[in-house]
Parts: C-alpha cells; sequence; structure tokens
C-alpha cells in the first residue's frame, strides 16, 4: 500500500486521484460487484484507456465510463461512512509514536541513563497511545 496521510479532502493532482482509488479499492473492492472492480483495476491499476476497457469486455465506452464513475462514487460513499481508511491512517501514526517511545525506553534501559520515574512516565505515554487506538 502507497505511504499516506489519507487526507483526501485536500488533493492536489491527478497522481492524488488515482493514489486516493487504489487505497479505497484496496479497502473496499470487494463491495463493488465484479463489472465495476475489473473497471476499476483495468483503469486505475493497470492505467487502460476507456476505449481499451471496452474492446476488452466487449462493452460500449460509454459503458466503461459509467460503470467506473458508479464504482468510484461508492467508494468514495463507503470511506465517507466508514471512514476505515481514516482510521488505519491514525492508527498508524499513533503505532509510529509507540514504537518511538519504545524505543526511547530501550535506548534508556540499555545504557543506563534516566530514572525510574522517567521510564514510569514513558510507559504512561505508551498507555495513553494504546488507548488512543482503542478509542479510535
Amino acid at each position: 500500500m502507497i505511504e499516506n496521510n489519507y487526507d483526501f479532502n485536500n488533493k492536489s493532482s491527478e497522481v492524488d486521484e488515482i493514489t486516493e482509488i487504489n487505497i479505497l479499492y484496496d479497502f473496499y473492492g470487494g463491495l463493488l460487484s465484479k463489472r465495476q472492480a475489473d473497471v476499476i483495476e483495468l483503469y486505475y491499476e493497470d492505467n487502460l484507456s476507456l476505449g481499451e476497457i471496452a474492446e476488452q469486455l466487449n462493452i460500449s465506452r460509454q459503458a466503461v465510463y459509467d460503470t467506473l464513475k458508479r464504482g468510484v462514487k461508492l467508494l468514495k460513499g463507503y470511506e465517507e461512512i466508514l471512514k476505515l481508511v481514516n482510521k488505519y491512517g491514525q492508527e498508524k501514526q499513533i503505532y509510529k509514536s509507540i514504537l518511538l517511545l519504545i524505543n526511547t525506553l530501550e535506548v534508556q534501559l540499555a545504557s543506563n541513563i534516566g530514572a525510574k520515574e522517567d521510564y514510569i512516565n514513558i510507559l504512561e505515554d505508551i498507555k495513553v497511545k494504546i488507548e488512543e487506538i482503542i478509542d479510535i
């Protein structure tokens, strides 16, 4: 999966749109019809044109366009309701901060620097981060 902060409200280019759809497809593609999934894969992952997809699937270019638009609208609608991509991004950031805290604790313990109070504070910070994940 592509590294991303998953903030789709601040799009700056066509690449961002393609990245967004690919990520949404990774999460929600299984909820689409087979035809919608096929068209989205061929267009966004295989980079085929509407005409090439139409020829490959033996349907009209207009049918490809309509199917693509409907599928993308569904993917965005699923995210709007379920917010799984957003939650995944939040969790990933929290996991990174937990790892940083654990690494800090490990270094302090290994080098015998810091007081017991410092270790307890780091462990408390880790607990807070885990609670944040639970609350997402």
